[in-house]
């Protein structure tokens, strides 16, 4: 496989990662380390551009959240809806700090759009977080 289509792989399976689809871009990324075939700096900088910019797909969907809540289909209830939103200002928005984490982080993505976090500060914020959780990733495996 081409270097274009492993950083193109790698992209793909953070971005999706990031939005509500179950998927893992640790272990590809740690596989990727793994191998010393490809600069980890570039793996590490792809895998976080994919997965801030999968996060940002959560916020837009979450931007649009309002006209579907009452929709039977919707996954949500009214009530768990409000209980995200008193939690996510009870905290504030350093609670993207932890949009990297299993089971909230994605859902916190979609919160932070609902309740109309500026765009700048939910790009920074969930940067620092998925970027540092891809140099966790690569300090465990290189023993770095």
């Amino acid at each position: 496989m081409s270097d274009l289509g492993v950083y193109a792989g790698l992209f793909a399976i953070a971005f999706v990662a990031a939005t509500v689809l179950p998927m893992q871009s640790e272990a590809a990324l740690a596989g990727l380390l793994l191998s010393n075939s490809y600069s980890p700096a570039a793996l590490i900088a792809v895998a976080s551009i994919g997965n801030v910019l999968g996060s940002v797909v959560n916020w837009l969907l979450g931007r649009g959240i309002d006209r579907f809540r009452d929709r039977k289909w919707f996954p949500a209830s009214r009530a768990q809806l409000d209980r995200a939103a008193s939690w996510y200002h009870r905290y504030g928005r350093w609670t993207l700090l932890l949009s990297w984490a299993p089971i909230i982080g994605d859902p916190l993505t979609v919160v932070a759009g609902a309740l109309r976090e500026p765009l700048l500060s939910f790009v920074v914020l969930v940067a620092i977080a998925k970027i540092t959780r891809y140099l966790a990733v690569f300090a465990v495996i290189t023993g770095f």
